[in-house]
């Protein structure tokens, strides 16, 4: 069976896209279940310490580049927007459930706040460095994708997740734990994370491309971001 030829298209033509809705919820639900779940858990193989989130939370990288790649910058830009408010409504929701006096004879509160009680500083960093990185990310692919036109998936994939968990780990580090933890300690922490997501980036690349072909495929068309306006401070597409 021989697939249909995309068309290339501005990001701006009205298309009726079929499967935009099941990526954004995707996109949503691995975030915020990386960061409740994931996050609060500290793992150990061979000796190697690390967030149990981070065997899950790639998978939203894959999806952040799906968006731009598949549905333009301004279609990723609304999910960024969702995914942002979905945090702030989870923070917020954690705070108040957790701040409830419990019931008397309930003996879970002192797990339920090891789990939901996160430092309010840690929460407001993790928040502004999503919402940063994750628009640095699209902005970069949807560019690289006019330089390149079109070609080079991996190129774009693996250079907008450079400078996207860059402006993330600058972000979320200094404002999460400086002051807390020694310099040199944020500093090392900041980069080795940051290395470690670029390297994940790079093994899910195979992924990125099975799951674009798919929905490029299924869509039938090709965008490209040109004469986009490229705000972050927008939510339509």
């Amino acid at each position: 069976m021989t697939k249909s030829p995309l068309i290339a298209v501005k990001a701006d033509t009205r298309h009726q896209f079929r499967s935009f809705d099941v990526v954004m919820a995707a996109f949503v639900a691995i975030l915020l279940l990386s960061n409740v779940i994931g996050a609060a858990k500290v793992s150990s193989l061979g000796g190697w310490e690390f967030g149990a989130g981070i065997l899950f939370f790639p998978l939203g990288y894959v999806i952040g580049d799906v968006l731009t790649e598949v549905y333009g910058y301004a279609r990723a830009r609304r999910c960024i927007w969702v995914g942002f408010s979905a945090l702030l409504f989870m923070a917020f929701m954690s705070w108040v459930v957790v701040s409830l006096p419990p019931a008397p004879g309930w003996t879970g509160q002192a797990a339920y706040e090891s789990v939901f009680g996160q430092v309010p500083r840690i929460v407001f960093a993790s928040i502004v460095a999503f919402w940063a990185g994750e628009f640095v990310n699209s902005y970069v692919l949807a560019r690289m994708k006019i330089w390149t036109q079109g070609k080079h998936l991996w190129s774009r994939t693996i250079g907008s997740t450079i400078f996207g968990q860059g402006v993330d780990s600058l972000i979320f580090y200094p404002l999460a734990f400086w002051g807390v933890w020694d310099t040199s300690q944020v500093m090392t922490v900041l980069v080795t994370n940051w290395l470690l997501k670029v390297s994940w980036e790079v093994v899910l690349t195979p992924v990125t491309y099975l799951v674009v072909n798919k929905l490029k495929q299924h869509e039938g068309v090709d965008l490209f971001d040109e004469g986009t306006d490229f705000t972050p401070f927008k939510t339509q597409a």
